[in-house]
């Protein structure tokens, strides 16, 4: 085996992707979940029109492929004058996409907190939105944390479809490695690897925000 492409070739060029795509992961996923957790609040306690308008939301962004809502904001926006560069089209897409998985998760937290609690707050003295602000949303959260996991190690890999809008990422950088040299099994193999510690240092990340997360007698801890 040529251990000097490597080295010399594969590595670098990868390292650079590596750093684009954290540059993106990290934003969209942080961006991503603030907004699934407002929209499946609105969803779960909004006024009808609100709730009307966050399932839209959802149901548009969830029941189309990526890569299509990509091409619509880098492609089909400059037709009613909005310009955006690659790097800033993928993070408004992912945002977008990731948001929208992350409200059914925290939906369904919110509506498996007992009424009771709400009454209870209610009856304290507490509004409408503050008793879904203090007391519904971060039980809601703990309970859709796994789900909203999940979605967040989906987004590690699905960030690899911005190179199709132009923005070189680790995939991108592969590419354009794999086609230079006709290396793709090589590249590739590499590229998997990257993605794959990524991965894994991710869900470590995870499952030690369950843990601080965790309140003895809520839920299930592994």
């Amino acid at each position: 085996m040529d251990w000097s492409f490597y080295t010399d070739t594969v590595i670098p060029a990868l390292n650079r992707g590596l750093l684009t795509s954290i540059a993106l992961i990290v934003p969209s996923a942080v961006c991503g979940l603030a907004l699934g957790i407002f929209v499946g609040s609105v969803r779960a306690f909004g006024r009808p029109w609100a709730k009307r308008a966050a399932d839209w939301y959802a149901a548009i962004w969830r029941g189309t492929p990526l890569v299509c809502q990509l091409f619509i904001i880098y492609f089909g926006l400059p037709n009613i004058g909005i310009y955006l560069e690659p790097y800033t089209a993928a993070v408004v897409g992912f945002i977008l996409c990731s948001g929208a998985y992350h409200s059914e998760y925290v939906r369904g937290g919110v509506l498996s907190i007992k009424r009771g609690q709400q009454l209870a707050a209610r009856a304290l003295g507490f509004s409408r939105w503050k008793t879904v602000f203090w007391i519904i949303v971060p039980q809601a959260v703990r309970r859709a944390l796994p789900g909203c996991g999940n979605e967040i190690i989906y987004l590690i890999k699905y960030s690899s479809l911005a190179y199709v809008i132009t923005c070189i990422e680790l995939t991108g950088e592969g590419k354009v490695l794999a086609s230079k040299f006709f290396r793709f099994t090589d590249v590739f193999l590499a590229v998997g690897a990257y993605y794959l510690i990524l991965v894994s240092l991710a869900t470590m990340i995870l499952h030690r925000v369950e843990k601080a997360l965790y309140i003895p007698g809520f839920g299930r801890r592994n």
